[in-house]
């Protein structure tokens, strides 16, 4: 199991409407997650809008990514999500996922 964690900025205006959407995912766009291997995926925000996500892969995240980049729903998620997000450089949200470098695990 490859643990993955990220970083993104939301926008300090969009914050409150970010979270309204976390609460209510879409079925479909858990059920891709699910069968894209990704697994106890926890998104967590600061009031600032800085957002740091972690998510358990089975396989690799860079595959993981790819697999969902073929699911319609997340095309879709992803155009509503962008708007969200600070310096995304064109990209969507799900391409803008730098991982960071594991440096410490307590297991």
């Amino acid at each position: 199991m490859k643990r993955v964690c990220f970083l993104l900025k939301v926008k300090s205006e969009h914050l409150e409407e970010y979270k309204r959407r976390h609460a209510a995912v879409w079925p479909e766009m858990l059920q891709a997650l699910r069968d894209t291997g990704w697994q106890n995926y926890s998104i967590f925000l600061r009031p600032d809008g800085l957002l740091v996500g972690y998510v358990e892969i089975a396989t690799d995240f860079d595959h993981a990514r790819a697999e969902m980049a073929k699911r319609e729903v997340n095309a879709r998620w992803q155009k509503e999500m962008a708007p969200f997000f600070e310096a995304m450089e064109g990209q969507r949200p799900d391409q803008a996922m730098a991982p960071l470098h594991e440096v410490f695990h307590l297991d």
